[in-house]
């Protein structure tokens, strides 16, 4: 039965932090591995983690279930690349359960769209009605340079297969200065014609990536302003559960999102947590301070260490990130690359 203000009375109260932001939204890597190494992302030269270290499909669903159970509404599959993760399949199937019951709104996945063409038909099946799909540029010389190993034409096979399928498909593209700023225009318009939204992000300081991220960074209020002398951008209120700002292009009738840690960060209304592919939970993607939720997972059949370690990590979530990108700065602002904390 619903109350005055439209709230189902059985659902479980949200995680609250330190801060009164309700956490609603988990995004979960389900692997650390990639058929790409993207140069903002990845060095090319990557150790992986021992199997042992990387938590089963069985204990990711377990995992997932007790966020749900705590009032999670959204949940996100990523990885690095979650779909060459053996079975994952199973998972998402599997996790399917709480979308029929009512407790998950929605089950989503942020792809690189590699393997879309054949697990697209599966995704729908198993619940998934949205899918992210991480995109820099339609220059197939540069998508190889920038992704070192992908290939464009198996992405956009894939992003044909997703649109039988039904899956609605938004574009995640990384700004990169001198390397696709200049596309960007042209990718607004590809990605709306297609019937696509697009997210553009600003590259964020993580992990060591043999490379200088002042050469890449690129504001996206400079984007924006760059963009205005084209497009008419109209800022909109839709959102999708994260931390995009949406405005409505409206010569093309298409939504583009603004993703920008860097220079207007988006923590005061933070409602994420992220829990890499080995367990640990993040309360911040821009801070280091963690919680080892595997040991919780492993120490015993129930969930009450599991529940325990949850609250006690939420209650200490942090008010924002920390992230700088400047040439003083070199560093990254936390060693761990973004393959691992998922994207």
């Amino acid at each position: 039965m619903n109350d005055a203000t439209g709230l189902d009375q059985r659902r479980p109260p949200a995680l609250t932090d330190p801060f009164g932001r309700d956490v609603t939204y988990l995004r979960v890597s389900v692997t650390d591995r990639c058929d790409f190494r993207c140069v903002y992302c990845m060095a090319e030269d990557m150790t992986f983690l021992p199997k042992k270290d990387v938590l089963s499909l069985e204990e990711l669903d377990r995992l997932c279930s007790a966020f749900v159970a705590k009032g999670v509404r959204k949940l996100r599959l990523t990885g690095g690349e979650p779909l060459v993760r053996k079975n994952i399949m199973s998972l998402f199937r599997s996790l399917s359960r709480h979308l029929d019951s009512g407790a998950l709104d929605e089950v989503t996945v942020t792809t690189n769209g590699s393997q879309l063409a054949r697990f697209a038909d599966e995704l729908y099946g198993a619940g998934v009605r949205r899918i992210n799909v991480s995109i820099d540029t339609l220059d197939t010389d540069k998508f190889k340079t920038i992704t070192r190993w992908g290939d464009l034409d198996k992405v956009m096979a894939g992003l044909e297969a997703a649109r039988r399928a039904g899956l609605q498909v938004k574009i995640n593209a990384v700004a990169l200065k001198g390397v696709n700023e200049h596309e960007i225009p042209a990718m607004i318009e590809w990605a709306h014609g297609e019937g696509h939204d697009l997210t553009l992000i600003e590259t964020m300081p993580l992990g060591d990536i043999e490379g200088d991220r002042t050469d890449q960074y690129l504001p996206l209020s400079q984007v924006r302003a760059s963009l205005m002398d084209r497009f008419t951008l109209t800022d909109i209120p839709y959102k999708t559960g994260g931390p995009a700002r949406y405005m409505k292009v409206e010569e093309t009738g298409g939504r583009l999102g603004l993703i920008t840690p860097m220079t207007h960060n988006f923590c005061e209304s933070c409602n994420r947590v992220r829990i890499t592919c080995t367990g640990m939970l993040y309360m911040c993607l821009g801070q280091d301070d963690s919680a080892d939720l595997r040991a919780a997972l492993r120490a015993s059949e129930g969930d009450e260490l599991l529940n325990r370690a949850i609250d006690e990590a939420i209650g200490r979530k942090p008010k924002g990130h920390d992230f700088i990108i400047d040439r003083d700065r070199k560093a990254p602002a936390v060693s761990r690359h973004m393959s691992v904390t998922g994207g």
